[in-house]
């Protein structure tokens, strides 16, 4: 049953005024902490939007992909050839774990990125940085969590936001974020349909 014109215009009233007063007590800017996480699709997906947001509103900004590297995609493609003036774009690892199959190498390729992303950070002219899948160097150990916590605490800027994307975010890493996301996988076609990884979603 549709809901009386008026009576609805009325219910929106009152529910713009508490929002109106809501919002009037938030003032404060700040760089935040924001970690995308879960098993779930569109971790890396979100990041890459906001990297977009920023770049649409004349923000400079930097990405560093710690994992994935080998395959192209369509996100690193239209960033480096049409936007590279304002997003620096900094592939450092060499593909998924268990194609590499190098601690070793995986653990080299990981700290030259995370010494990459500090370089970034502490550039105040970039107000976000995307650090892509570096959750999955924390989750093997390639990098130290408390070299990574300590730095986000102590040395980001403060009016740079800071993306962390990846599975299997550190407890630790989650309590020092502002805004953490959980991506939950209710369906996906990889496992219900046997569909491959396409351009346009996945890459």
């Amino acid at each position: 049953m549709a809901l009386d014109p008026e009576v609805h215009k009325e219910k929106m009233k009152r529910i713009k005024a508490a929002r109106d007063k809501i919002m009037a007590t938030k003032t404060e800017e700040k760089g935040l902490i924001i970690v995308h996480t879960g098993n779930g699709k569109g971790k890396s997906s979100s990041g890459f939007g906001m990297i977009l947001r920023c770049i649409g509103n004349g923000m400079q900004c930097a990405v560093v992909q710690f994992i994935k590297g080998s395959m192209p995609s369509g996100e690193r493609s239209l960033l480096k050839d049409r936007f590279s003036d304002v997003c620096a774009f900094h592939t450092m690892g060499e593909g998924f774990t268990w194609d590499t199959q190098d601690r070793e190498r995986d653990t080299e390729m990981a700290q030259a990125a995370w010494e990459k992303a500090k370089d970034l950070i502490r550039d105040e002219a970039n107000s976000m940085v995307l650090l892509d899948e570096i959750n999955i160097a924390l989750r093997y150990d390639y990098l130290d969590l408390d070299d990574v916590l300590l730095f986000l605490a102590e040395e980001k800027p403060p009016m740079t936001h800071v993306v962390l994307t990846g599975r299997s975010a550190k407890p630790e890493l989650i309590d020092l974020a502002d805004l953490v996301s959980e991506m939950k996988e209710i369906k996906h076609p990889f496992r219900s349909q046997g569909v491959k990884a396409q351009p346009g979603v996945e890459f």
